[in-house]
């Protein structure tokens, strides 16, 4: 009997062969959600979509952008905040 956290139909299933030569099931881990800006809530692209786990073995320019507040906002709103800083000091 599974665990009661795999005893659902959202989880993925996947009959694999074991060296014993019986089937087994075992269950997919779900990826995570994509990164979003915190901004205006669009997609951040360039940001890998995995499990955590495997997200930790990446390199750091792997696992966000290399620039100012990379990984937490879109381009588009990083350009508007830079303008209106330059606005503000100028």
């Amino acid at each position: 009997m599974p665990k009661p956290s795999l005893r659902t139909r959202s989880k993925k299933r996947v009959q694999k062969r074991v060296p014993g030569g019986r089937t087994t099931i075992h269950f997919k881990k779900e990826k995570s959600k994509p990164a979003k800006c915190s901004r205006c809530g669009q997609m951040l692209h360039g940001i890998s979509r995995c499990h955590p786990s495997e997200l930790r073995k990446l390199t750091r320019s792997q696992r966000r952008i290399m620039r100012m507040y990379g990984g937490q906002l879109c381009a588009s709103c990083l350009r508007e905040l830079l303008k209106e800083a330059v606005r503000i000091a100028a």
